[in-house]
């Protein structure tokens, strides 16, 4: 026998462990400040801090979609979650709405809509200068002051669209109508969403997003030497130039794509790679070179390029990479050969796959390519919001999990470890009590995690 009559029950336990990252990081309370709240105060059962929480958490949940809020604002753990007073709703203006905590779907609609329709029920536009300087400020305040390095990765993805969304173009590498937002992150921190359409290339606008994010970087980690590294989509003249402009450089490592003349200057490099694998029969081998290399007309000057000719049972398959790190290394490092040319490649140039982990998970977990508003605009906050989301769940990763299991795992996997638990809650007078699942399988990393969370100080810088 089964049915729906277990009372005030919800699937979603784990979120007041969001809800404390989320005090700590000071995340909603900055973003809802980039917002104006044209409504009259008498009316107002939502607070624009608690649409926000109720999205973002929603969104880290597994609720993606507007209309799944129609449902879920009958969650009264969310609602506790939102900081709201009454998660059982019974102290809402409207009494056809009392017994329903939080805001459905329409209401959630019409604030990522304000900026793109004047009417008397748009009244919560957002400023998007202030919002990308929200998550970049979000983002780098996640940062260690005192780093000596730090590498920043740039990326673009292809978001597809199925429908006539503002700004939509066709995309032949992609084969579809789409999106190609700007993304940048250190590590698994993100500190850069920005939506573009894709009728143009991956660099466009990439010199403009650099002088925000470094001047951000270096205010927090002042002694912090800063690498860019991207794929040969981003290797164009102005990022480098750019770069070697800057008092102290900026550094870079950068994909560069093969072409006859790049080819000719590996030969020789391709020739001892042919010979060792003959000799020694192994599956594949790498030799690497290193020379200067400059275009006809693109480049300014020489640069300094690294060649990888790998031989493999498919045939060749030469790399190149262009860098303006030095080979001999800096002055007190400990490790003076990491920017020779192999390890240079390997360690530091390879490594910017995981990256890429990162969108992946923005995109299989949070589904921040749903972008199903007509306006670009509108779509611009959703990937904001959804960029919100990964880095609460970010957070929530190094801060609680820290040497656990799930101290490496995807968005997904923490979210069903450890945020999808039963909770039954009882709402008194002066306290709501929640009662989680006896039958739990992740108690102690439960527990672990929320001790962790609740030594953590309020807004910490």
């Amino acid at each position: 026998m089964a049915d729906f009559s277990g009372g005030t029950l919800s699937s979603d336990g784990g979120v007041l462990l969001l809800r404390e990252v989320d005090r700590n990081l000071g995340l909603t309370l900055e973003l809802a400040s980039c917002f104006c709240d044209l409504r009259d105060p008498r009316f107002v059962d939502h607070w624009v801090e608690q649409l926000l929480s109720q999205r973002i958490y929603g969104v880290a949940l597994g609720y993606e979609d507007l209309n799944d809020h129609d449902r879920l604002r009958l969650d009264p753990l969310l609602a506790t979650a939102c900081d709201k007073e009454d998660p059982l709703g019974q102290d809402r203006f409207n009494p056809a709405d009392r017994g329903i905590a939080l805001a459905g779907a329409s209401t959630l609609n019409r604030l990522e809509l304000s900026n793109n329709r004047q009417s008397r029920c748009h009244k919560l536009p957002h400023d998007p200068q202030k919002i990308e300087v929200c998550l970049l400020k979000m983002g780098v305040r996640c940062l260690p002051k005192h780093a000596t390095e730090i590498v920043l990765d740039l990326d673009a993805m292809g978001h597809l669209v199925h429908g006539g969304q503002e700004g939509r173009h066709f995309n032949l590498h992609y084969g579809d109508y789409c999106y190609l937002p700007l993304y940048a992150f250190v590590g698994d921190i993100p500190l850069w969403a920005q939506l573009r359409t894709s009728d143009h290339s991956a660099a466009e606008g990439v010199v403009a997003a650099l002088e925000k994010i470094v001047a951000a970087i270096r205010k927090r980690c002042r002694k912090a030497r800063i690498i860019v590294r991207g794929d040969s989509g981003f290797c164009r003249e102005d990022i480098m130039t750019w770069c070697e402009k800057q008092q102290p450089v900026i550094y870079y490592c950068l994909g560069l794509a093969k072409n006859s003349k790049l080819i000719e200057k590996l030969a020789p490099a391709l020739a001892d790679a042919r010979a060792r694998r003959c000799l020694s029969g192994a599956p594949n081998v790498r030799v690497f070179s290193e020379f200067e290399y400059q275009t006809q007309k693109s480049w300014s000057r020489s640069r300094r390029v690294i060649g990888k000719a790998e031989v493999m049972a498919v045939g060749d398959n030469p790399r190149f990479v262009v860098s303006n790190l030095p080979a001999e290394g800096f002055k007190g490092d400990d490790d003076r050969g990491r920017f020779l040319p192999q390890r240079l490649y390997e360690e530091l140039y390879c490594a910017r796959g995981d990256m890429e982990n990162m969108l992946k998970q923005q995109v299989l977990d949070l589904q921040a390519d749903r972008l199903s508003t007509h306006h670009l605009a509108s779509n611009q906050l959703r990937l904001w919001l959804a960029t919100f989301a990964y880095l609460l769940m970010e957070r929530l990763r190094t801060l609680g999990l820290a040497g656990t299991d799930l101290a490496r795992a995807t968005a997904g996997s923490v979210r069903l470890k450890l945020l999808k638990v039963a909770a039954q809650v009882r709402v008194s007078v002066r306290r709501v009590y929640v009662q989680l699942s006896s039958a739990y399988p992740f108690q102690e990393l439960f527990r672990l995690c929320h001790r962790r969370l609740m030594r953590l100080p309020l807004l910490s810088g």
